[in-house]
């Protein structure tokens, strides 16, 4: 079941970036974008130890409102006042989330990096931001990979 909920999810990420129906091996499309996000993802939850005069905390916090302030700039080159102001509110709304991280707990960061992984979700089905392509699934997967490993350093 799960196995078919990841293909059938893959499968709408490749047509979404293809901008055609699924065909066999379309997947290459997406394949570089969705590697670069586990490194980057990888490298994200790892980030303090470039910054070892930061407290990690910090440095998690940080990166969720970079990632969450992205998509402003995605909206800024959509250019309708509407989808600004919808993404202004949002990475607000992260940035927000990422302060009260950096006093109250870690574990606010890898809540906000599952949320933004719920917007990468939306706006890849919605397409709310025009001009995103393969963005979304990329970011999604930075996402994921950074809270997996960011919760797993916690917990250790």
């Amino acid at each position: 079941m799960a196995e078919r909920l990841t293909l059938r999810f893959l499968d709408d990420m490749t047509d979404r970036a293809n901008g055609a129906p699924h065909e066999q091996g379309s997947y290459a499309s997406l394949r570089t974008p969705l590697l670069c996000g586990v490194a980057v993802g990888v490298l994200q939850a790892v980030s303090p130890i470039g910054f070892w005069w930061l407290h990690q905390d910090l440095v998690w916090a940080i990166s969720l409102a970079i990632i969450a302030s992205i998509y402003v700039g995605f909206a800024v080159a959509d250019g309708r006042p509407t989808v600004i102001g919808v993404e202004v509110g949002v990475a607000a709304g992260f940035i927000i989330l990422a302060l009260v991280a950096i006093t109250a707990s870690p574990w606010l960061v890898v809540v906000g990096l599952v949320g933004h992984a719920g917007k990468d979700l939306w706006q890849h089905r919605t397409g709310f931001v025009v001009n995103t392509r393969w963005w979304p699934p990329f970011c999604f997967v930075v996402d994921c990979v950074a809270a997996a490993v960011i919760a797993v350093l916690l917990v250790v």
